[in-house]
């Protein structure tokens, strides 16, 4: 059987399990979108959405759900200067220095989901390198200034991966709350 192109893979479940926290109709970014799977999940709710990949064949995959841009965001310039967006999902996908770039497009009231591999999978298969690896806790620091509304890190067996994974809100008040669940698919 062949292997899917990223973001042909269903949708993420964190992401399913808080996509009801979006504002209604609000516009959602998929950042690294691929070929748009959770483009086509958010879509599928009502809302607006937009992708950026460097993929031209992913964009011309996902251009007829939405505003879809082919970028190189790790080379070129942040092509979505001044925009913000509702809702804001990023997964299998790490670049730092995007980190600013990312969290000043969240609008308020906006909701950032994030799920990318962290440190320890390099144990269990590719991502291997530290570039691509969130560190331990990681993706709490980056989000200091937001709403922590959930928060995993740990090991996955189905397909055997470590992750990181959070849903945080802009909010006016500096007010954090971290919320821990058991991890799970």
């Amino acid at each position: 059987m062949p292997a899917q192109l990223h973001g042909q893979e269903p949708t993420s479940a964190w992401v399913a399990r808080w996509s009801h926290l979006l504002s209604r109709g609000c516009t959602v970014l998929d950042l690294a979108c691929g070929h748009g799977r959770h483009m086509r999940h958010f879509a599928a709710l009502g809302h607006p959405v937009m992708g950026v990949d460097r993929n031209p064949q992913a964009i011309a995959a996902v251009a007829h759900l939405g505003e879809a841009v082919c970028a190189d965001i790790e080379n070129g310039p942040w092509p979505l200067l001044g925009r913000r967006f509702g809702g804001m999902v990023v997964t299998h996908y790490l670049w730092r220095p995007l980190w600013p770039c990312i969290l000043d497009s969240l609008a308020p009231d906006g909701v950032l989901m994030y799920e990318t591999f962290s440190a320890g999978n390099e144990s269990v298969g590719k991502p291997s390198r530290p570039d691509f690896l969130l560190r331990h806790a990681e993706l709490l620091s980056v989000c200091q200034h937001l709403r922590i509304v959930a928060f995993e890190e740990g090991f996955l067996e189905q397909p055997e991966r470590f992750v990181q994974r959070i849903v945080a809100v802009r909010e006016p008040s500096e007010a954090r709350t971290a919320v821990r669940y058991r991890l799970s698919d």
